[in-house]
């Protein structure tokens, strides 16, 4: 395994998921200097553009458009984007699409991984694209396996045991989602919503997620605790939040 800076990768099963659920975290990431990518398993090209459908569009023609406001969406959060294509609606969990997140995983060497959790009763997709995700996070780990051209993956390219958040899904309550993590993303917002702004197909969402950080904004605070303890540019301003779930036990020689 490579000694890695810190770096975070973010695995979506469609176009827009990453900027919806993880755009601050990916945002603070990418201000602290470090390296985020984005995995986009689809663009979301079927079930989440309904306007473009509307407006008669072809399916390439979708697909182009979802390409292009994610990879504006990703720039403005300083991240790298990388589309696999493997379609939606439904998105089919299949050996090839595991074995390309394997190299991605050795490629980027993540120190974290964001992904969808294991629960959606609205969409497969997302639960689909979880399973892939914790599937290759797994194989990346085991120098046996080869990469997805046959080759023998040298030491450097194995990848140690990063942790794994899971994001907040859309209605979480129908979700099982009980967030054991609260990030602070004041700092960040502007850039989550510059690049929620990037998406107008699916502009229902901008008013949503923005409000939905305010409220676990208050949650953020709430569980800080009198002093608080948030950067500077949190205090005195609107507090705004991600909420998360951690999949694998957290190891430390200290309980904080």
């Amino acid at each position: 395994m490579a000694q890695t800076t810190p770096s975070l990768l973010v695995v979506s099963a469609h176009a827009g998921d990453f900027v919806w659920r993880a755009g601050g975290a990916i945002a603070a990431a990418t201000m602290r200097g470090e390296r985020a990518t984005v995995v986009c398993l689809s663009y979301g090209e079927r079930g989440e553009s309904a306007s473009q459908w509307l407006q008669g569009k072809s399916l390439e023609e979708i697909k182009a458009i979802r390409r292009d406001e994610a990879a504006a969406a990703a720039s403005a959060l300083g991240a790298e984007i990388e589309f696999l294509d493997a379609g939606d609606y439904p998105l089919l969990e299949s050996v090839e699409t595991v074995a390309k997140l394997v190299d991605v995983f050795r490629s980027v060497q993540p120190t974290v991984v964001l992904t969808h959790p294991l629960a959606d009763p609205y969409n497969g997709d997302h639960p689909a694209a979880a399973r892939m995700a914790l599937q290759a996070r797994v194989l990346a780990q085991a120098i046996g396996v080869a990469n997805s051209d046959g080759s023998a993956p040298t030491t450097d390219q194995i990848i140690g045991a990063p942790p794994v958040f899971f994001f907040e899904p859309h209605q979480p309550e129908q979700s099982d989602f009980k967030p054991n993590v609260l990030l602070d993303i004041t700092a960040s917002f502007p850039l989550k919503q510059k690049a929620m702004e990037c998406l107008p197909a699916q502009k229902h969402m901008w008013e949503y997620y923005t409000s939905l950080a305010v409220r676990r904004g208050v949650q953020v605070k709430r569980n800080a605790g009198p002093n608080l303890g948030l950067p500077a540019a949190t205090k005195g301003s609107t507090t705004m939040g991600e909420a998360y779930m951690r999949y694998y036990p957290q190891v430390t020689d200290v309980l904080l």
